[in-house]
């Protein structure tokens, strides 16, 4: 009788355990279905208005070696290792990287179209098996500078589903702040980059002078930078138009300059070999400036700097005892410009004072 009992007791043990375990594969069952029906697919990006020229923030993205200085990830990954690929800008370039912490893998440039998209290809290797991921920059230049948008999309592996589902954040909320950090400290490096300037009083030299072809405009002071711009458009046109030969760099030449009212009359002009007569009706006039001495000062910089290397000028004028020469007209010859070099940092423009 108590052997029936055992037989009995074990009988429905094992019953319930069937069952037990049945529960649990449907359950298994279910959730794999769930999860595999789950839609894996992502797209993450931000946006952010950068106060800088396009090309300055395309190439801030397009060259990797740059990256260390505004990606988010590294800074919180002390072990991570960096290795360059044999192109480290435009289509084909890479780096990948190895971190215990932070994982390892590769990014590789697909298309680099200046200076409008930026799209490359991402692979992390995770416990789960290699990922992949495509991201996508895209720059749009606006009046007050840059807008960057930074973006990646992909597809979730089984795995990689299963384990967002334990986790306490999604692939989005986990992405979205570091994308925002890299931008804010991208912007960072990029106005950084840009506010550096140096100037040095080279002394007084003599300056040949010569012919040059002109236009003419009053102003505020605060609106030279401004204008200067299109009227060098305007005079080089011109000359290349009526085929007339360029002889330097162009420049901006004072014809009289006003603290008290702040406003200026100036000259836009490109120096030529030899004088050039234009008919009566013509806006583009020609000039000459005199053979003379002069003060030169070299400004490495963003135009903004001008007003500070001209006074640096005129500082060292008075500390050396030298005299500005009278009815003399002050000009600046500008060896680059905004549409040679994006970055105003890397701008070189030489200021001139006639001396006796």
């Amino acid at each position: 009788m108590l052997n029936l009992s055992i037989f009995a007791y074990k009988a429905t043990h094992m019953k319930i355990l069937k069952y037990f375990f049945f529960l649990l594969l449907i359950v298994i069952i279910a959730g794999s279905i769930y999860i595999a029906t789950k839609d894996g697919d992502y797209q993450i990006e931000e946006t952010k208005v950068i106060t800088a020229p396009v090309e300055m923030v395309f190439q801030e993205v397009n060259e990797f070696k740059n990256w260390k200085n505004w990606e988010p990830w590294s800074a919180e990954a002390d072990d991570m290792i960096i290795e360059y690929g044999t192109k480290t800008s435009g289509d084909s370039a890479s780096y990948s990287w190895k971190s215990d912490s932070a994982g390892d893998g590769e990014i590789k440039t697909i298309s680099a179209k200046p200076y409008s998209k930026i799209e490359q290809q991402i692979s992390f290797i995770t416990p789960y098996g290699e990922s992949t991921s495509q991201a996508y920059w895209e720059f749009n230049e606006i009046e007050n500078g840059t807008e960057v948008t930074w973006g990646i999309k992909g597809h979730q592996s089984f795995m990689e589903k299963l384990a967002f589902t334990f986790q306490d954040e999604s692939i989005a909320e986990m992405m979205r702040p570091m994308f925002q950090k890299g931008l804010n400290n991208m912007q960072s490096v990029v106005l950084n980059k840009m506010d550096k300037y140096a100037i040095n009083v080279d002394g007084v030299i003599q300056h040949g002078g010569g012919y040059y072809m002109y236009t003419t405009t009053a102003s505020k002071i605060s609106q030279v930078d401004e204008k200067m711009v299109p009227m060098f458009a305007e005079v080089s046109t011109y000359m290349d138009e009526n085929g007339i030969e360029k002889s330097g760099n162009p420049f901006v030449l004072y014809n009289e300059w006003n603290e008290t009212s702040g406003t200026a009359i100036f000259s836009v002009g490109i120096f030529t070999p030899s004088e050039v007569i234009t008919p009566a009706e013509s806006e583009i006039l020609t000039g000459f400036i005199p053979n003379q001495k002069v003060l030169k000062t070299t400004l490495k910089g963003d135009y903004k700097n001008l007003k500070e290397a001209w006074d640096a000028a005129y500082n060292y004028i008075e500390e050396n005892e030298l005299e500005v020469l009278e009815d003399a007209h002050n000009f600046e010859v500008h060896l680059t410009s905004p549409d040679d070099v994006a970055n105003p940092a890397k701008w070189i423009t030489h200021l001139y004072i006639p001396v006796k």
